[in-house]
């Protein structure tokens, strides 16, 4: 076999031609970020408000406000390449995958780094990784309407060209690339299919609706307060100031923000749980899924055949009882090797192997002379070996077909099928292993022409994969079903099943069952039904539309191309990352890479977390919005009040709110519970009013806070900077207690504080910091507007904010052990 390309090679190719992919449009110029922060409403508001600082002859002010313009420029470049680079890993691990033979050694490797030359294999379901040649194929047909929109396959020859993206439907064969990147055929396509954008989720749709009914009432709010305070207190420049501030106070700028930066870091946290999101809709719907639809192969189990049982001529063995003294069952396991690939890919066989290798007894001296296939008529392999004696046959394959091939009589062959039906109940998957003699000449074309005799049976059982009870357990206590799907038979099914710990493992629905079933009957009876079994790929997508019928938020796995339709159906479709076809992978909304069913729990657990910090975020974001518009609006309807909030204030506690709306909330533990409470509706939505009343209710508290120390300090008689000082302490104090109150919902703000959410201690150290450097150093607090009144003066700011505080918490308490039900989701 060709050995393939060395590593030196490899590398020489890449630097000649580059990666297997196609030049990418979503990496930004400087000068095109620019252009996008100058369309922001925010980038707006500080030019013209650091622009009239100017004309009014207060140049620190304008200055500084005008700095931030290249601030926010700079952070916004920095998070857009981090964006690009988490992307670009991103699509690296969902890249379609190429098996490739390279220094003699097989490999699978990300097809973007597949080079000319390269000797790529390819089977049923695979996407084709670059335009090459076929040189070695079996049967294979090629679906190439992505290049040539005809639906019909391709047939394939050799020395036949295929072409990148499309999609082989049948065969395998071996390839030599000749042209990958731009160079091949689909690259001159490439362009528009790069150009194809993920639909619009609810979510988004929603948060859309509410930043512009916002956005459109801090307008007209911002056009009264400019009439207003010019009213009340005469010139336009400070007055259109006063607007601006009130206009930069309703802007929720952070909503879209927040949204991406969670759906970022929500996919980075996946991944490293072994799931890879591939569409944003994903995460949000994780936390509702009340059914999940899991295979059983490699899922569920460990799809690792072992040999559990063996019976020869009549007698059966357990694994435990032979203890590695394998006695006369030695010829049983002569024969299934003989019968088996010398360089094995199937589990049984390699369980075969590691067996024969044990019992160290020499196997049968001959070279191979023809191998008869499985087929529809003959459920078995069978091999046929020479030496200096003759022909011996070995086949391994259905117990049904090989016993009554048998010398066996009819009375015998009942006793035999007796027992390895036993052998299924205990959930085993059975091969029978027999053997002939061939002396008369030429070989027969039907391998059931050879007098077999019955040597025995071997017993494999796939092993549960040893997390998977307690992850279904995990399930069941938060409210979501558990449904296997697979093609082993139901006897089968319903021992891993047991031993799995799913519920409901009497009754069984079985292809042959659901084609003559019609929708309405099987929407009613898949509600008592947990176990499907003997289920073909088609079937897939009949049993997520009856689930779907019912009103139920499906989670369902797949690997093969013909999952894709149900894949594409479900809510969640969860494609194979280890053992799945691309076109599987493709159709998905989620890649487990590592096929093991605890990870899509450890997802589903990640994705509650996840909707419920954005929850608390959005929460957070709406109440500290509260009184930053009444501090903003007051003075422009009460002349004799002095102005508490200009710009530079409000851009400072952006500062505080920014980050730790998008790092803070995101990096939150979850709550206590939080997979002991019955999955999310659907329906509800995100932006509810009760939640809205909420928000508000706790931004109304910290208002009516700053504004009682506001006029505690006024009626003491200090001036209006000293004022100002105090009262902007009390906001900050206060904000930082409601980030601490507002980040848990069944955790006090103590407890937030001591699981060192290093964000969060962050934020709050460099809030205090610069609070104390603008009160306490002259010059800062000139720029603000500040002026210091004594350190015993801000007891007042802090005994308000821990008042609120405290209120909150007591809120808190009451309804967590009060008025919430059991399993109530907070």
């Amino acid at each position: 076999m060709n050995p393939g390309l060395s590593q030196e090679a490899v590398l020489d190719r890449l630097k000649q031609f580059g990666y297997n992919e196609l030049p990418s449009g979503n990496q930004k110029s400087i000068y095109h970020i620019i252009i996008e922060v100058v369309k922001e409403p925010m980038f707006i508001l500080l030019l013209i408000c650091g622009s009239l600082y100017l004309l009014l002859g207060e140049y620190s002010e304008g200055v500084i406000l005008l700095c931030w313009v290249l601030v926010i420029i700079f952070i916004t470049f920095y998070q857009q390449r981090k964006t690009e680079r988490a992307l670009e890993a991103l699509q690296l691990l969902s890249s379609p995958r190429a098996l490739v033979r390279r220094n003699g050694n097989t490999y699978r490797i990300p097809g973007r780094e597949v080079v000319p030359d390269d000797t790529v294999f390819l089977n049923e379901g695979d996407r084709v990784p670059a335009d090459g040649k076929l040189v070695e194929g079996k049967y294979m047909a090629v679906d190439e309407s992505i290049l040539t929109g005809e639906s019909l396959s391709v047939e394939k020859d050799l020395k036949g060209r295929l072409y990148s993206g499309t999609l082989v439907i049948r065969g395998s064969g071996i390839m030599i690339v000749e042209q990958t990147g731009s160079h091949t055929e689909f690259g001159k396509i490439g362009k528009s299919l790069s150009e194809i954008e993920e639909p619009t989720t609810r979510l988004q749709k929603e948060m859309r609706v509410l930043v512009r009914n916002l956005f459109l009432a801090g307008m007209v709010l911002s056009l009264l307060v400019v009439f207003s305070f010019y009213w009340t207190r005469g010139g336009l420049i400070p007055s259109l100031l006063n607007g601006l501030a009130a206009a930069m106070a309703m802007l929720p700028e952070e909503f879209p923000v927040v949204f991406t930066v969670f759906m970022a870091m929500g996919s980075w946290r996946l991944s490293k749980k072994n799931v890879l999101a591939r569409r944003p809709s994903a995460i949000e719907t994780l936390g509702a899924a009340t059914v999940l639809c899991s295979d059983k192969t490699g899922t569920i189990t460990q799809n690792k055949m072992e040999i559990v049982e063996l019976i020869c001529r009549n007698k059966g063995y357990t694994r435990k009882q032979l203890q590695g003294d394998w006695g006369e069952v030695k010829e049983v396991i002569e024969v299934a090797t003989m019968a088996s690939d010398a360089n094995p890919i199937d589990p049984m066989d390699r369980a075969i192997k590691e067996c024969q290798s044990m019992t160290g007894k020499p196997l049968f001296n001959g070279s191979l002379v023809r191998e008869y296939p499985l087929t529809k008529e003959f459920m078995a392999v069978t091999k046929v070996y020479r030496n200096h004696e003759g022909f011996q046959v070995f086949a391994k394959g259905a117990p049904e077909s090989l016993i009554h091939l048998s010398k066996e009589g009819t009375k015998k062959a009942e006793e035999m099928l007796a027992q390895v039906e036993k052998m299924a109940l205990q959930g085993q998957r059975v091969l029978g292993v027999v053997r002939a003699d061939w002396k008369e000449g030429e070989l027969p074309d039907d391998p059931r022409a050879f007098n077999f005799e019955l040597v025995g049976f071997i017993g494999f059982e796939d092993p549960i994969r040893p997390e998977v009870p307690e992850a279904i357990e995990e399930c069941v206590e938060a409210g979501i079903r558990v449904v296997m799907i697979t093609g082993d038979y139901p006897i089968t099914a319903q021992n891993i099943a047991a031993k799995a710990g799913l519920k409901g493992t009497g009754k069984v629905l079985t292809g042959a069952d659901l084609k003559g079933m019609s929708e309405e009957k099987l929407a009613d009876e898949i509600a008592e039904v947990n176990i499907f079994a003997r289920i073909v790929p088609e079937q897939k997508l009949q049993i997520i539309n009856a689930l779907k019928a019912r009103g139920e938020v499906v989670a369902m796995t797949g690997d093969g191309v013909n999952d894709a339709p149900a894949l594409k159906a479900a809510d969640i479709g969860i494609a194979m990352g280890g053992k799945g076809t691309d076109v599987a992978r493709e159709a998905s909304s989620l890649v487990l890479l590592n096929d093991n069913f605890s990870s899509i729990v450890g997802a589903i657990r990640l994705g509650r977390r996840i909707y419920d910090n954005l929850q608390k975020a959005m929460d957070y974001i709406l109440s500290i919005h509260i009184p930053i518009i009444g501090l903003t609006l007051l003075p422009a309807f009460f002349a004799d009040l002095p102005i508490l909030l200009m710009p530079l204030h409000i851009v400072f506690m952006e500062l505080i709110i920014d980050p730790v709306c998008s790092v803070a909330f995101e990096s939150e533990k979850e709550e206590v519970g939080v997979m002991k409470r019955p999955p999310r509706i659907m329906g509800v939505p995100f932006f509810g009013i009760k939640r809205m009343l909420g928000s508000l209710a706790m931004g109304g508290l910290l208002f009516a806070m700053v504004l009682g120390v506001y006029f505690m300090v006024l009626e003491e008689g200090h001036p209006d900077e000293e004022v100002r000082a105090i009262a902007f302490s009390a906001l900050i104090i206060g904000n930082i207690f409601l980030i601490l109150t507002t980040l848990s919902k069944s955790r006090n703000a103590w407890a937030v504080l001591k699981e060192r959410n290093t964000a969060l201690l962050t934020i709050i150290f460099t809030a205090f910091i610069i609070l104390l450097a603008l009160v306490r150093i002259p010059n800062l607090g000139d720029i603000f507007n500040f002026s210091f009144p004594g350190w015993g003066h801000f007891g007042i700011a802090l005994l308000g904010a821990l008042t609120m505080l405290i209120i909150l918490e007591t809120i808190k308490y009451w309804n967590n052990h009060r008025l919430l039900p059991p399993n109530k989701c907070i």
